[in-house]
């Protein structure tokens, strides 16, 4: 699904340069999710939004898929003067990173800003993880992730300086093993390219926001999350795109290298 606001094809079917950014933000399945919130925020910011879903992988989870998220997604950015390209791909198969860099290329052109909110999330502990759930997890949630860095650094042609590479994690392992495990190799790989993209002039950081009331939360995981946080309250998507928006913003370019935690203070 493709909906390019305000912008035409030049004659060589390529879209014609925009002022604004672009940010490819993957994971964006639900309006109430992270990714959306990010890719809300970045958008209010001048950027031009590109982001990936997979509709099998909320259809299979609690909470169900929500027809019709990716137009009500599309809509809200076009609202702040984005152009937007929404793809749809399952990151558990290797081809998909370059399939959706050739699909953003021709609609928007060329990334800045690399953002990774998918995941692939099914609880289960040490003795009850199947080895298909953990190769599952792994091939999501780190190869993906290693997968899409190398293809945006490959075809990255931004000013030196501007690039920005944004993965979220979790350190949530007990009773979650694959989820966490896979998440801690996801901090390694993108760390790794503060330092292997250096000579790009790309900033590469990893943010664990805590736990995020995106409507998985039971009343009892709410109430505990709540006690546990100084401040009283769970974190919110908002509360992850106001960091990914200054961490893509000219006044970030200076934090390289860092897992943040951003989670009010939850312990």
């Amino acid at each position: 699904m493709t909906n390019n606001v305000g912008q035409g094809q030049s004659d060589h079917g390529q879209p014609p340069p925009s002022a604004r950014p672009l940010a490819l933000v993957t994971g964006v399945g639900r309006t109430v999710g992270i990714g959306a919130g990010i890719a809300r925020r970045l958008a209010e910011s001048g950027w031009d939004i590109a982001f990936t879903y997979w509709s099998p992988y909320d259809e299979r989870m609690a909470w169900g898929g929500e027809p019709g998220a990716t137009a009500s997604v599309t809509d809200a950015l076009a609202e702040h003067g984005a152009a937007t390209t929404a793809v749809e791909a399952d990151l558990a198969d290797p081809d998909a990173p370059a399939r959706i860099f050739d699909e953003v290329e021709r609609g928007l052109g060329s990334v800045t800003a690399l953002v990774m909110c998918h995941c692939e999330s099914v609880d289960s502990g040490l003795l009850d993880t199947t080895v298909e759930s953990f190769d599952l997890h792994f091939a999501v949630n780190a190869r993906a992730t290693w997968l899409l860095i190398r293809e945006y650094a490959r075809r990255f042609a931004a000013a030196p300086g501007s690039g920005r590479i944004i993965s979220l994690t979790s350190d949530h392992t007990v009773g979650n093993l694959p989820y966490g495990a896979s998440k801690g190799a996801l901090d390694r790989i993108t760390l790794a390219a503060a330092h292997e993209l250096a000579h790009l002039g790309i900033t590469a950081n990893v943010i664990n926001p805590g736990p995020v009331d995106t409507g998985w939360m039971t009343d009892d995981v709410r109430e505990h999350a709540r006690r546990m946080t100084p401040l009283n309250r769970v974190g919110t998507p908002q509360d992850t795109a106001h960091l990914v928006d200054f961490l893509c913003s000219p006044q970030g370019g200076w934090i390289n290298g860092q897992l943040l935690m951003s989670n009010g203070g939850f312990a």
